[in-house]
C-alpha cells in the first residue's frame, strides 16, 4: 500500500460528510456517541472468530482482509463475513477442494424504513466486492444483514454494476483530492449533525461574548 491507498470504512465517512471524513484522516479527530458504540460492539461480535465454520455445503470465514490494487482503486479494507458456497459453477481456491460461489455478508444494525438498503451501505459493500473479485477471480454476490429485522438483503450489482462502479471511482478521486490538498471542507448546506460523534469536534462551543469577563480579565481579576 501506498499514501494514496484508501481504506474502506472511510469511504462512508466521506459519503455522510466529506467534512467528516477530513477531520478524520487529515486531522487524525475522533470522537464517540452511543450509535457508535453500538455499531463497533456487534462488529466486534462478528469478528471474534463465532461466525467462521465449515460444513458439506460452504466454507464462512470472518474478519478476511480484502484488497484491490488496481490504480484506479487502490483500496482495503475488512469484510465481516465472507461465505464460499460449494458450487459447480464457482471458482478455485488455491487452499480447497472444488468449486465455490462468493457471497460477501456486511452488518449493519439497523435498516432503512423507506428503502431495502442504505446508499452509503451498498457503496461500502460494493468496494469489498471489487477486491474480493481481483483476489479469486470471481463474480461475487453481495448482501446486507439487518440485524434489528434479521433480514438479509441482496445488493443489485448484478444489475447496477456500471452505477456503482462509477460511483466508486468518483468518490476516491474526490477522497484522494482532499488528502492531497490536506483541507477541511466547509459543512455541506443542509447537513444533519444531530447524530454525528464528530459534531462537537466540527463545531466546539465557543463562550458567549461578554464584556464583563473582558474587563475582568483586563485588571487581572479572577471570573468566577
Amino acid at each position: 500500500m501506498n499514501n494514496n491507498t484508501i481504506n474502506i470504512r472511510a469511504i462512508q465517512h466521506y459519503m455522510y460528510c466529506p467534512r467528516r471524513f477530513a477531520l478524520l484522516e487529515v486531522n487524525d479527530d475522533w470522537a464517540e456517541n452511543s450509535f457508535v458504540v453500538k455499531a463497533n460492539i456487534q462488529h466486534q461480535h462478528v469478528h471474534d472468530g463465532s461466525h467462521s465454520y465449515s460444513d458439506s455445503r460452504k466454507i464462512v470465514r470472518s474478519n478476511i482482509v480484502v484488497y484491490n490494487d488496481e490504480p484506479v482503486y487502490d483500496i482495503f479494507g475488512i469484510t465481516d463475513c465472507i461465505e464460499f458456497i460449494r458450487s459447480s459453477e464457482g471458482v478455485e481456491l488455491s487452499d480447497q477442494d472444488g468449486r465455490f460461489q462468493v457471497h460477501i455478508i456486511e452488518y449493519k444494525p439497523k435498516a432503512p424504513k423507506e428503502h431495502g438498503f442504505n446508499e452509503t451501505d451498498a457503496i461500502q459493500v460494493f468496494a469489498q466486492k471489487v477486491c474480493a473479485d481481483s483476489i479469486w477471480n470471481c463474480d461475487s454476490e453481495a448482501y446486507i444483514y439487518y440485524s434489528d429485522i434479521r433480514k438479509r438483503v441482496k445488493l443489485p450489482f448484478d444489475t447496477e454494476y456500471d452505477k456503482y462502479d462509477l460511483m466508486l471511482k468518483n468518490l476516491l478521486s474526490e477522497m484522494r483530492k482532499v488528502l492531497e490538498e490536506k483541507r477541511i471542507p466547509s459543512r455541506k448546506k443542509g447537513q444533519k449533525c444531530s447524530g454525528c460523534s464528530m459534531s462537537d469536534v466540527c463545531f466546539p462551543k465557543e463562550k458567549k461574548y461578554c464584556v464583563r469577563d473582558i474587563v475582568m480579565s483586563q485588571k487581572g481579576a479572577d471570573i468566577l
